[in-house]
């Protein structure tokens, strides 16, 4: 078994979708970045290639490479899932938390779930995902931006 953790964080805008674990979500403002900048997404991502020693999502998807400009992060999810398989690691399970004042994230949860599961071709159960407000503290917590944390645990293929 090896574990992994992943962060990320982006600044709210205007002008922007917000999309968070691969969902679309209402909301009168989304997340700058290079791609969708699905923080949900890039934390999960990060987890998984730092548990199989594979660097960050920056090494493998940079802000700098044309290819990667607006793209649904889901599609850099199948493809760290690919490089793991191709390791020969599966995914035991993964953990994250999403730091939002607003929008209210209990709707969306178990579709996020759901959308990560497919995007890792897990089943769902293994894939959980939580929301938290920062309390009126910080960048998150003045309504600047949005952050998540992830864990996940991977294993060698047929080992467990």
């Amino acid at each position: 078994m090896r574990i992994g953790t992943g962060y990320d964080v982006h600044r709210l805008v205007t002008g922007r979708k917000l999309v968070l674990g691969g969902i679309s979500i209402p909301f009168e403002k989304g997340l700058l970045g290079h791609s969708d900048a699905d923080v949900l997404v890039h934390a999960v991502c990060d987890a998984l290639l730092g548990a199989a020693g594979l660097g960050d999502i920056g090494l493998h998807f940079p802000d700098s490479s044309p290819e990667f400009k607006d793209i649904y992060s889901i599609k850099l999810l199948v493809r760290t899932g690919q490089m793991l398989r191709e390791k020969g690691f599966s995914v035991v399970n993964t953990d994250a938390t999403v730091f939002a004042e607003a929008p209210k994230l209990s709707p969306y949860r178990k579709e996020m779930e759901m959308t990560l599961a497919q995007a890792l071709e897990i089943e769902a159960g293994r894939v959980n995902v939580k929301a938290t407000t920062a309390e009126g503290l910080g960048m998150i917590g003045k309504g600047e931006g949005i952050g998540a944390m992830a864990v996940a645990m991977i294993e060698v293929r047929g080992a467990g």
